[in-house]
């Protein structure tokens, strides 16, 4: 039978300024470990430390940029763009632009602050 999920777990991000996750499965909402499927809200001038994650995650972005910067430079995907960053890739993700971003990130295994690595 398809298992309906009624709502996210809501959790505060790290970073500069609030941003907010609402993860539909994960490890925290339904102790998923293989796969983590979260909608993000970041307002304008959100940024968090880089990090290295041992997962993939693929963003799609539904509203705003979303800004990738990694080891070969900066990337920045726009309402209806996708960007996939591979597991053991440094990358810091921000939302400089003046109305932040609104997009849905997929991780593969799921995400977990002891997998993600963040800088220091």
């Amino acid at each position: 039978m398809p298992r309906l999920i009624v709502k996210p777990a809501e959790i505060t991000a790290a970073g500069s300024v609030t941003k907010i996750i609402r993860e539909f499965f994960g490890r925290i909402n339904t102790g998923t470990e293989n796969i983590s499927i979260a909608q993000m809200k970041s307002p304008s001038g959100w940024s968090e430390p880089g990090q290295t994650p041992e997962f993939d995650e693929y963003s799609l972005v539904l509203k705003g940029t979303l800004r990738l910067e990694s080891v070969k430079g900066i990337t920045e995907a726009a309402a209806g763009q996708c960007v996939l960053v591979s597991r053991g890739e440094w990358v810091r993700y921000s939302t400089p632009g003046a109305e932040g971003a609104e997009y849905v990130s997929i991780c593969i295994p799921a995400f977990s602050p002891e997998i993600v690595h963040k800088d220091q």
